[in-house]
């Protein structure tokens, strides 16, 4: 194995201490991204975690006056490139591990949900990315096609933190561009992804939520958006002994009232009007055509006032005011793909034509968010994850100058054995006299013998 041991190999302190804390390199080593010769995986991993924060990307950075410390370009592509390590399997160990410490830090009172919703992942001017596809971006203004993925995703939340727990990059059947390598190993944890991007979105999302489960992580809830709410998956989720909180639009979905099926506007008409009740203007108990029994609250739509949204909650135990007040949580998620996108690069920072490489560094820009998460977590000063993410990129910049003042002193260092003793005792005193005036967060950078000396 390669020594990597040297001086321009470290993270910034603060990460440093997350890695550590968080058992990272265990991790790794659990889920199989573990290498027998070469640069140890946790190096580089390690190595294009810490990239968005030197604000540089791969290329830019084997461009740079520092590309002769670092490993070769193919030595990272082969890293992210690997089929058989299984990155599935290091997010749910990294997530659960990060949401056991959080939920100490909260009430056990205090409701915990899990989330999905999905994404699009531009890849608009790919030609030859495997598994590429034409997909309908149903959350833009523009309601366009765009070439790339949807990138359905599971996460959890107690209202105040968020941890993304599994993800799937999808692509289409139909609407391909290019299909499974033939390379591939049918064996592998790769290949397997792969097969998963051909399913539909409600066939993934029950065997994400049972991975989930198995793991030891605990929620209540299940919140979605309208394009999840369907009867099949609302059932799905319920007999894995979750509710589902999610909102319902006008579709051919029915509802069974004192036996007769209706439309979601003709049972907004039998709803009870609620008094004092502030935006909460209806609500009514009923079942499913599936005999899912459910409580539809309607609300005002705060942007057209004309007009009404409804909530669907399988807790019909549950008040009008708490549906509403848990279904506000699903908004962690929207903050985490802005964050993902246009924070931590999740779309740029890499371009690679493998479908394994587009898998790994999206688990590592994932690994990037959970680790701000906890440090914001942890942090008492109420720091956002935007400023926390700017402040790592300060201190990854003051490892130069703390480097370079390191080899400052191990030079005057070999400057002294060279000189007579009356002299070096001169310089030395001198050289103690300079460090004890030094601030304490400089004197953290230098040798611990200098400032024990």
């Amino acid at each position: 194995m390669i020594d990597q041991n040297c001086q321009y190999n470290q993270l910034p302190k603060e990460l440093d201490s997350v890695f550590s804390e968080l058992e990272m390199k265990k991790h790794l080593r659990h889920a199989g991204i573990k290498k027998s010769f070469g640069f140890s995986c946790s190096y580089l991993f390690q190595l294009v975690f810490c990239l968005i924060f030197q604000h540089k990307n791969w290329f830019s950075l084997l461009e740079s006056k520092k590309a002769d410390q670092f490993p070769a370009k193919d030595a990272v592509y082969r890293f992210l490139n690997q089929s058989t390590f299984n990155w599935r399997q290091f997010l749910l160990l990294l997530s659960t591990f990060t949401i056991r410490k959080v939920e100490r830090l909260t009430d056990k009172s205090r409701p915990k949900v899990f989330i999905v919703d999905d994404s699009s992942f531009y890849r608009n001017r790919s030609q030859k990315v495997e598994l590429l596809a034409r997909c309908f971006d149903h959350a833009s203004l523009k309601m366009r096609f765009y070439k790339g993925f949807r990138m359905l995703t599971l996460g959890w939340s107690d209202g105040y933190t968020f941890m993304p727990i599994d993800f799937s990059l999808l692509s289409s059947k139909k609407a391909q561009i290019n299909g499974i390598s033939e390379q591939i190993d049918k064996r592998t944890c790769g290949y397997k992804r792969r097969k998963n991007a051909l399913q539909s979105e409600p066939e993934q999302i029950p065997s994400m939520l049972k991975r989930a489960l198995a793991s030891g992580i605990n929620a209540s809830y299940v919140l979605m958006d309208s394009w999840f709410t369907l009867p099949p998956l609302v059932k799905a989720i319920v007999e894995q002994g979750l509710d589902v909180i999610g909102m319902v639009k006008e579709t051919k979905q029915r509802y069974n009232v004192d036996g007769k099926l209706v439309s979601l506007k003709q049972l907004y008409r039998l709803a009870q009007p609620l008094q004092s009740k502030k935006g909460i203007l209806r609500s009514i108990r009923t079942v499913m055509a599936n005999g899912t029994p459910v409580k539809v609250i309607f609300v005002q739509n705060r942007n057209k006032k004309s007009e009404w949204l409804a909530l669907l909650s399988t807790d019909c135990t549950l008040s009008e005011q708490e549906i509403v007040r848990i279904y506000g949580m699903r908004w962690d998620i929207e903050v985490f793909f802005k964050t993902t996108k246009s924070l931590l690069k999740l779309e740029k920072e890499l371009q690679s034509r493998s479908y394994d490489g587009l898998i790994s560094h999206t688990t590592i820009v994932f690994a990037r968010f959970i680790v701000l998460s906890w440090q914001n977590r942890c942090n008492t000063d109420q720091r956002t994850i935007g400023r926390l993410f700017y402040e790592l990129c300060d201190e990854v910049n003051e490892l130069d100058w703390a480097v370079a003042l390191q080899q400052l002193i191990e030079l005057l260092q070999d400057a002294l054995k060279q000189t007579n003793k009356r002299f070096k005792k001169l310089i030395q005193s001198q050289l103690e006299q300079w460090i004890s005036g030094l601030p304490s967060y400089i004197k953290a950078y230098l040798p611990i013998s200098l400032c024990e000396s």
